[in-house]
C-alpha cells in the first residue's frame, strides 16, 4: 500500500510514524507476505477488532491534506502523471547531460495488482523514452517485500557504479532511509517515489495527496450519507503501514463526530474472512455502510450482504475494476477513493526533465481525486475488457501497447 505525504522536511516528521514493510497501494493484494504486519511490530489478527488510532493521527498533516484535496494542480489534466501542486522547486541544472543515460530502479515489489498494474505502465512509459533517446535501459531488482534484500539492492547499484540516476519504491520508511542517504551520496540524482523515507536528500518525492485525504474523503461519504447511530463496518487490510493507517486515522474522529457507530476490523485481504466478519455484524443488527481502506475484498464484502439477505450498505471501495464492476452491478451507493496509480509513470518523466536541467518540484504531489457514480460508467467504457485487478485511475492510455498490454498483464 502506500507512501508518506509532505514535502520535503514535513515528510521527515510525518514518517517517523512507521516502519513497515507492506507496499503503499491500498487494493487487490493477493497472498501479501505474512512479514508486512509483522514487521510493523503489530499482532492484530485478522477479523479482530483493531486498537486505537491515534498514535498514527498528526494534525499537521491532516490539515496540508485537507487543504491539498481542493488545490489547483499545475499543468495539463490530461496528463494527471505530469502535475503537480505549486511549491519549492528544485534546480536540476547541475544534471543537464546529452546523450540516453542509464536508470536504476530499486523496486519494494511486485507482490500485488497494484503494484503489477504500475510496474506495467512504467515498462511501456520506457519504452517511448528509449526511442527518443532520453533513456538507455533500467536495469531493476525487485526485493519482493522484504527490507534487507532491498538495502542490498541499493548498495549493490551504488557499488556496480553503472547507474547515472536511481529511482526508489521503498519497502519501508525507516529501514530504507540509509540506504537511499548512500545513494544521495554518490552525488547522482535519486528519485523516491509511492512511500516516503526519513530523509530529504533526494531531488524529489513523488507521491499522490496521501491517505489522510483518502480518509476524509471516504468518512465524508458515509457520514453525509448515513444518520446518526447508523453502524458502519470498517475493513482494514494490514497494520503499520503508514498510509493506510493514516486512512483510518483521519476517517475515525469524523464518524465518532457524527455519532455514527463504527468497528473496524484487519482482515488480511482475505474474502473468507470478511465474508464472516460482514455476517458476525449482521448477526448483531443492520450495518448500514462499510469503509475500506483499500478495495481488495470489497467484492466480497457485498456478497455477504447479498447471502444474508440484508439491504446493501453505503460503500467506499477503490478505483480496482472489479469493485467498480460490483458497482454498477449492483447499483450501490458508492465511492471509489483512489491512490493514483499513473504515479509510476512520474519518476521517468522527472528523469527525462532532469537530465535537460529542468526544474521539478522538491515534493511533487500528485492529483488524487475519488471515482464518484457520475463518472464511474466513463471509467467502466474507458476500461472494458481489462482484469478485474487492473486499476482504472492507471494513465497509462497514451502509451504504446494499449489496452492489450494490460489486458494480457504482460509483466516484464
Amino acid at each position: 500500500m502506500r507512501g508518506s505525504i509532505l514535502g520535503k522536511v514535513t515528510v521527515i516528521a510525518a514518517t517517523t510514524l512507521l516502519a513497515a514493510t507492506a507496499c503503499t497501494t491500498d487494493s487487490s493484494i493477493e497472498n501479501p507476505p505474512a512479514s508486512e504486519g509483522a514487521a510493523a511490530g503489530e499482532s492484530a489478527a485478522a477479523g479482530q477488532p483493531t486498537g486505537d488510532s491515534t498514535e498514527w493521527f498528526d494534525q499537521a498533516v491532516y490539515d496540508t491534506q485537507n487543504e491539498q484535496r481542493s488545490a489547483t494542480f499545475e499543468g495539463d489534466p490530461a496528463q494527471p502523471y505530469l502535475q503537480y501542486i505549486d511549491g519549492e522547486m528544485t534546480d536540476t541544472s547541475s544534471f543537464a547531460a546529452g546523450g540516453a543515460k542509464k536508470a536504476c530502479f530499486s523496486n519494494a515489489s511486485i507482490s500485488n495488482p497494484w503494484r503489477q498494474t504500475g510496474w506495467i505502465t512504467m515498462n511501456q512509459q520506457l519504452k517511448v523514452l528509449q526511442e527518443s533517446g532520453a533513456i538507455s535501459e533500467m536495469e531493476t531488482r525487485d526485493a519482493q517485500d522484504d527490507d534487507n534484500t532491498q538495502i542490498a539492492d541499493i548498495d549493490y547499484f551504488i557499488s556496480d557504479g553503472d547507474c547515472d540516476a536511481f529511482i526508489i519504491s521503498p519497502n519501508s520508511t525507516a529501514a530504507m532511509t540509509p540506504a537511499v542517504e548512500r545513494a544521495c551520496e554518490t552525488g547522482k540524482p535519486v528519485i523516491v517515489f509511492d512511500r516516503g523515507v526519513q530523509t530529504d536528500c533526494p531531488l524529489t518525492f513523488i507521491h499522490p495527496i496521501g491517505g489522510f485525504a483518502w480518509g476524509i474523503d471516504t468518512a465524508n461519504f458515509l457520514t453525509e450519507r448515513l444518520q446518526e447511530g447508523d453502524k458502519v463496518v470498517a475493513l482494514r487490510i494490514l497494520p503499520g503501514v503508514d498510509v493506510l493507517e493514516q486512512r483510518w486515522a483521519a476517517a475515525e474522529p469524523i464518524f465518532e463526530e457524527n455519532g455514527i457507530e463504527a468497528v473496524d476490523y484487519f482482515t488480511g485481504a482475505d474474502p473468507v474472512e470478511i465474508k464472516s466478519i460482514i455476517a458476525d455484524e449482521l448477526a448483531k443488527g443492520d450495518v448500514q455502510g462499510v469503509w475500506m481502506d483499500a478495495g481488495d475484498g470489497a467484492v466480497a464484502a457485498i456478497e455477504a450482504f447479498e447471502d444474508a439477505g440484508a439491504d446493501l450498505p453505503v460503500m467506499t471501495g477503490e478505483d480496482e475494476m472489479s469493485f467498480l464492476r460490483k458497482w454498477d452491478e449492483t447499483n450501490i451507493d458508492a465511492l471509489a477513493p483512489v491512490y493514483s496509480n499513473f504515479q509510476w509513470r512520474t519518476p521517468l518523466l522527472a528523469l527525462e526533465k532532469i537530465f535537460k536541467g529542468e526544474e521539478i518540484p522538491a515534493e511533487w504531489v500528485l492529483p488524487q481525486s475519488p471515482i464518484t457514480e457520475d463518472e464511474r460508467a466513463a471509467f467502466l467504457t474507458a476500461n472494458e475488457g481489462m482484469p478485474d485487478g487492473h486499476y482504472a485511475k492507471f494513465g497509462g492510455e497514451d502509451l504504446p501497447g494499449y489496452p492489450e498490454v494490460w489486458q494480457e498483464r504482460q509483466i516484464p
